[in-house]
Formats: C-alpha cells, structure tokens, sequence
C-alpha cells in the first residue's frame, strides 16, 4: 500500500460515518437535519497526484479539506439530477469533452475549505505540493423519482390480485412477433393504469419513509446483554432509546398507536401513547418515569421495547456464564461508495 502510495495512488477510507464515533455523531445529525441519508469517506492523496479522472456522483457531496490543498476543477453537468442507475461511465465521451470547456469553479481548498457539489456536476482535483487529505460527505437526496418507484411498487402488489392480469398467454404464442401479444400488452397497460388510479398517496409517502429510513443503520445492540438487563429491569433502571433510530408515532383507526422504528413498525394499546411519546421526546427515562401506567404497566412496556430493539439499556452486562456477546446491527440498505478524487 505505501508502494502504491508513493507512487501517486490516493488511499480511500470508506464508511467512516459508522466507524470513527465523532463522524458517526456528526453524520447522523446531519441526516436528521437534512431529511436524506448521508456517508462520509476520507481520502487522502500524495503530492502533485491526481485522483479520479473528470466524473459526476449521483448524489450531492460537500467536500470538506482537511489537511495539505487540493486544485478543483468544475464544469456544468452533462445530466442535471442523475439517477443512481444513470452513472457518469454511462457517458464517458460526454464527460470527457464537457471537461475540456471552461470551468464554472477553478479553485484550491485549503485546510477548513468546503466544497459543494450537487448530483451532476463533472469535477476533478489535483493534491498540489503535499500530501492532500479531505472528507467526502454524501447526501443521498429523496428524489420523486424514489416516491415514483415506490408507487410502482405498491401497483405491483396491489394489480397481483387481478384476475385478468394474472392469465397465461395462448399455447404456442410467439413472442418473438411483437404483434402477436400487441393485444395482451395493451390489456396490461390498460390495467395497470386503473390499478395505479387507485393507488393512496399516503401510502405511497409510507413507502417511501420505510425506504428511507431503512438506509440509516441504528446503533449496534448486544442481545444477551440486552435480554439479561430487560429480565432484570426496576422503575430505577435507565431506559434509552436507541440511537440512529428513525421513530415516530401514529394512531390508527383500530384505537391502537402504531411506532414507527426504521424499517419496522409495533402496534401498541392507545393507553401507552404518552409514554412512547416522552421517550421519542426526551430520548432517555427511568422506568418508572414512564407517564400514564401503572408500574406493572411501565415494567411490560420497558421489556417490550428493549426486547425488540427499539431502546437499549445502557452499560447492561452479558450474565455471567453466558457466552461472549455480539453486537448484531439492523439490516440496512449498503451504502453506495462516493467515488471522489
């Protein structure tokens, strides 16, 4: 590695918003800010080297110069809004002769520098008489074009029940003649049409929020910790609600209050509300500060929450004779690597 280093390669440090705590910290509350998952990489490039060859992201980035100075050259995008599936090698001959006309932005970042790059924007940097190091911060924006494949989703489930979408083709047909199924296709289009009339707005949004939501991973929890301090909880023990956890309450028709925690939803007795809602408030609370239960009830709600990992107790301890814990994270989306200089 210091090989290659040496002989101009930049060292990429990726995923660091869930590796290095004050990234993690930082990272995550700029997505809550932001409304749109984020990343952070580090990179870090010898003197008088170049990193990636003219490019666009499909996502907004503010570069933020951390040491030594880096030369930037921007020019106007060839695609404005990409798309993750429309990736800048898709149009390499574009970007290269874009990245020949005069630049928008000719300039050096010095140390405590930033940079903003929205989606789009072809750009490339050379580190200049030292080695040059500075942080890529990802901002993978909610596009409508997410909320549209989320109503094409739910148009999916919802159109499996029709009938008439759900026939075979003819015995021998020849889909290698485009008129052939002409007929059939149109019935499709037709159909999907009516079934997309009758898609719900809000549930689309819903969708589109458990998406969301799914690409921010939670902090790890250690389970045989965890289970041994929910079996053991008082009105004294600390409560704390799980950070990186993206929640939020609604009331259902059916009288009972629905938590939702990142990817998952639990359906609780509309006679707990007050005390899910001062814990999403406040973030921590002592058993027993639990409002509007009875202690009993304060005790089965704790459990609940801790035992489906909505909240952790803090500095619990793996019981004794007990195997060594594991930190088991949610399931999350993979983060999408930020190719920068």
């Amino acid at each position: 590695m210091l090989r290659l280093f040496a002989d101009g390669s930049t060292v990429v440090l990726q995923g660091l918003h869930r590796l290095w705590p004050p990234l993690i910290e930082f990272a995550d509350q700029l997505a809550a800010e932001l409304g749109h998952p984020t990343q952070v990489n580090a990179y870090v490039t010898p003197p008088s080297s170049r990193g990636f060859s003219p490019h666009y992201d499909v996502h907004d980035v503010f570069v933020l110069q951390v040491a030594g100075e880096k030369h930037w050259t921007i020019h106007e995008p060839v695609l404005r809004d990409p798309l993750r599936t429309q990736p800048w090698a898709d149009r390499a001959g574009e970007v290269a002769a874009a990245a020949e006309r005069e630049p928008v932005i000719d300039a050096v970042l010095r140390p405590g520098d930033a940079l903003y790059l929205p989606r789009g924007y072809l750009h490339s940097a050379r580190a200049l008489g030292e080695i040059s190091a500075h942080l890529t911060v990802g901002i993978h924006s909610v596009t409508r074009w997410a909320a549209a494949e989320s109503a094409l989703d739910l148009v999916r489930t919802l159109a499996a029940e029709d009938p008439g979408l759900r026939g075979s083709l003819p015995l021998g047909v020849d889909l290698a003649d485009p008129a052939v199924v002409r007929d059939d296709v149109v019935a499709v289009i037709a159909g999907l049409r009516e079934w997309l009339d009758r898609v719900d707005p809000d549930e689309v949004a819903d969708r589109l929020r458990a998406r969301t939501w799914a690409q921010v991973r939670p902090e790890p929890v250690a389970p045989l910790a965890q289970s041994g301090a929910a079996a053991a909880l008082t009105a004294d023990s600390v409560l704390r609600l799980r950070r990186r956890l993206r929640c939020a309450l609604r009331d259902g028709d059916d009288g009972r209050v629905t938590l939702l925690g990142g990817r998952r939803s639990h359906s609780f007795p509309a006679a707990v509300r007050p005390a899910l809602a001062e814990l999403l408030a406040v973030g921590e609370l002592k058993v027993g500060d639990l409002p509007g239960l009875a202690a009993d009830e304060q005790l089965d709600l704790a459990r609940r929450l801790v035992f489906e990992s909505v909240a952790v107790v803090p500095d619990a301890e793996v019981p004794d004779a007990a195997v060594p814990d594991a930190a088991v994270p949610d399931v999350a989306v993979p983060d999408v690597a930020v190719p920068h200089p």
